[in-house]
């Protein structure tokens, strides 16, 4: 990943999933928005966040996918 944002929201996500599914996420939840991995922007982070609580849940459980949405939602 050569995008700053993606980059960060990875270091938050890969020590919970591994950086496969930490990579994976971000690039579906940047699809869900229209975008790619390398052109989210931290305007985009909020929405990013609250898609990937949800998909982390079942990973991790809702506590500690909450816990990495706000992490990633900090980070704008």
């Amino acid at each position: 990943m050569g995008n700053v944002v993606a980059e960060r929201i990875e270091g938050v996500l890969t020590p919970l999933v591994g950086q496969v599914l930490a990579r994976a996420a971000i690039d579906l939840e940047a699809r869900r928005l229209g975008k790619d991995s390398e052109t989210i922007t931290y305007g985009d982070v909020g929405e990013l966040a609250q898609h990937l609580a949800k998909q982390l849940t079942p990973f991790v459980g809702q506590d500690i996918a909450q816990a990495a949405a706000r992490q990633v939602r900090d980070l704008s």
